[in-house]
């Protein structure tokens, strides 16, 4: 049984609008997506519309059992690309027609947005109505007064941040430029459950938003290119959001939520004034490059008993992804976090441009260093993942190889069959990679994994290799950062040429920060 407080019944004869606001993913992820509860408050303050949610495998709503095809506006969150999957298995068990150009004005208008989308909409182009490219909140608004006056999709076209497949128009991300002007709940549902599957990440604590975008720049990350630029709420902002949010949930607990947390420019001070106030905070991932002992300690005092680092591989291999931080810092942070006694949880890469056996021989030995640095092995733990090249990244032009991914598997868990290591499925990963960067035409093997397990010989048929001169499934999604300048962090994975953190640095003109 779960039960949630704050949660919006409305009268559906009284409003103008019903969205389904669909997450094609379990509850517990759902409900730990601070996306997925921004758009769910955000869209029912508007007195015109009720937007209730419906997570899969549900096909009916949460707040009123509502079939899906009887909403007005179906919005799926895409935060995951094997979602995809669920995302058609979710539109055939309501009966609606999978492909946009089957179904009639009968029919719920199909919308998606979130990373998955905003990064490649190709993919599931055949199923998806209109996309949303960016941050939802600065777009939904003025789609649905457009929709109530006009429903037709060439009426949506002029609209900053929507991209329509029917006429592959080209689209500039739409995001919020202030974030103390950004929307940052105050009255969260709050899931009460004994159940493990519906128990939330974050659901006993305040999720609070500090910051958005990140503009490191590691050249396999889509964070650090696809909302940039860096974005802070105001200290005083973020308080004031936390004492409200206690009064309306009792919580005492705050996560801090953030594409570079420990990157906020006053983290230090954040914590000590949150820690004044009483609450208890946690933050899900650090960056190394902006931990300091104080921080930790700080962290640790105010109840934090895990921290989450990424290393990403060795020294060499650091340089050429473009995070370039000295063993010596690295070593010297996990030696204050043993010695605070946290839990420790460590992600590296295997895949990377130029890597060769004796980089993974050299990786082994470098994660068997850090598992002997803490007395008690079970807690310190490591996660070993293939690198899987990204949209708008400088990687958008490298491939997967799978057979050289699964022989670096094989050789890792063999030789740190000892440490308490778990590595990523390398077919997971090809599957991953071939959803993120492939074309329109991959439609056809998500419909056909409806209907059959597809093997691997399969999924290969789909693997997208580009070359650097080549037009990309994406490129009428302008996401700010030039495809210039992906091109010159492209041939850096060679040299080893760094580019500088901009807030420490003189202007790259990257494109982000340009109208």
């Amino acid at each position: 049984m779960i039960y949630e407080d704050n949660i919006f019944k409305k009268d559906y004869k009284k409003i103008d609008i019903r969205i389904g606001l669909a997450y094609p993913n379990i509850y517990r992820t759902a409900m730990s997506s601070l996306g997925y509860n921004i758009l769910y408050n955000f869209i029912n303050e508007r007195n015109d519309a009720w937007c209730e949610r419906i997570i899969y495998p549900n096909t009916h709503s949460i707040e009123s059992n509502t079939p899906f095809k009887n909403f007005d506006i179906i919005s799926f969150t895409l935060q995951f690309e094997e979602d995809y999957f669920n995302v058609l298995e979710m539109l055939k068990q309501a009966e609606i027609p999978l492909k946009r150009e089957d179904r009639n004005e009968d029919d719920p208008l199909i919308i998606a947005g979130g990373p998955c989308a905003t990064a490649n909409p190709m993919p599931i182009s055949e199923y998806i109505d209109i996309f949303i490219i960016g941050e939802g909140e600065a777009i939904i608004n003025k789609f649905l007064d457009r929709y109530r006056k006009n429903k037709n999709l060439e009426n949506f076209l002029d609209i900053e941040g929507i991209y329509i497949p029917k006429f592959n128009n080209e689209c500039r991300i739409a995001i919020v430029d202030d974030m103390d002007n950004a929307y940052h709940i105050t009255q969260p549902i709050i899931s009460r459950t004994d159940n493990e599957e519906y128990k939330t990440v974050f659901g006993d604590s305040i999720m609070l938003n500090v910051s958005r975008g990140c503009t490191r720049g590691c050249r396999f990350c889509m964070s650090s290119y696809l909302y940039r630029p860096m974005r802070e709420t105001n200290i005083d902002r973020l308080i004031d959001i936390a004492e409200k949010t206690r009064q309306n949930t009792g919580l005492n607990k705050i996560t801090l939520i953030g594409a570079a947390v420990s990157d906020y420019s006053n983290i230090e001070l954040l914590i000590e004034r949150l820690e004044e106030r009483n609450f208890q905070i946690s933050t899900p991932s650090l960056r190394i490059e902006s931990i300091t002992h104080e921080s930790l300690k700080l962290l640790k005092e105010s109840g934090l008993k895990s921290i989450t680092l990424a290393p990403e591989s060795t020294d060499i291999l650091r340089k050429r992804i473009n995070k370039d931080i000295p063993d010596e810092k690295i070593f010297s942070v996990i030696r204050d976090a043993v010695d605070l006694d946290f839990n420790i949880k460590l992600y590296f890469l295997i895949g990377l441009p130029y890597e060769t056996m004796d980089d993974i021989e050299g990786l082994c030995g470098y994660i068997e260093k850090i598992a002997n640095m803490h007395t008690s092995r079970h807690k310190i733990k490591f996660s070993i993942n293939p690198v899987v090249p990204k949209p708008h990244t400088p990687l958008q032009w490298t491939s997967y190889d799978f057979k050289d991914i699964k022989r670096k598997s094989k050789y890792i868990k063999k030789k740190l069959r000892k440490f308490n290591v778990k590595i990523e499925s390398p077919k997971k990963a090809l599957i991953q990679y071939i959803l993120s960067c492939g074309n329109s035409d991959v439609s056809t093997i998500i419909e056909k994994s409806l209907q059959k397990n597809v093997n691997i010989h399969e999924w290969m048929e789909y693997l997208p290799e580009y070359d650097i001169d080549d037009v990309l499934p994406w490129d009428k999604i302008d996401v700010g950062v030039k495809k210039e300048f992906l091109k010159i962090e492209y041939k850096r994975l060679k040299s080893k040429k760094q580019t500088p953190w901009c807030d420490a640095s003189p202007c790259y003109k990257c494109g982000a920060c340009e109208n």
